[in-house]
């Protein structure tokens, strides 16, 4: 596996979603600190912990052959000289269906190591349902 240099926390987002959306195992394990404390939430699972756990639910999921694409939008950065947190809204799109999905709320957390910046936490969560129209009610005496 090759070890991409990160400058900055924005190419290693950049990474990880060009990453998924090749269903590139190599690639996305070179974006993630090797670390026994990096944490991985996908939509609905269980809080992944270290390092092996991270590249087993990433081999699963590029071997379902299921290919995404991603729009990311709603980004909101936090920079430090050392971490650096994105909560951005995934956009995505299973190829092959017609129907959009919901977004997803993603808060990514990059580590600055001496090897460039490195995914340390991607945490992703179905967006809560956008409240509907407002109800009214009537009080019969």
């Amino acid at each position: 596996m090759s070890r991409a240099t990160y400058t900055t926390p924005q190419d290693a987002e950049a990474a990880f979603y060009e990453a998924i959306e090749r269903a590139d195992l190599d690639a996305m394990l070179a974006i993630w600190a090797e670390d026994e404390e990096v944490v991985c939430v996908h939509p609905g699972g269980a809080r992944l912990t270290g390092f092996e756990q991270v590249r087993a639910s990433w081999t699963q999921i590029f071997n379902s052959r299921q290919r995404l694409q991603i729009r990311i939008s709603n980004a909101v950065y936090v920079q430090g000289m050392m971490l650096s947190i994105h909560s951005v809204h995934e956009n995505i799109t299973v190829v092959g269906e017609q129907a959009p999905r919901p977004p997803i709320v993603t808060t990514n957390v990059y580590i600055r190591t001496g090897g460039g910046w490195r995914m340390l936490v991607h945490h992703a969560s179905p967006a809560p349902q956008a409240p509907g129209p407002a109800e009214t009610s009537k009080i019969l005496h």
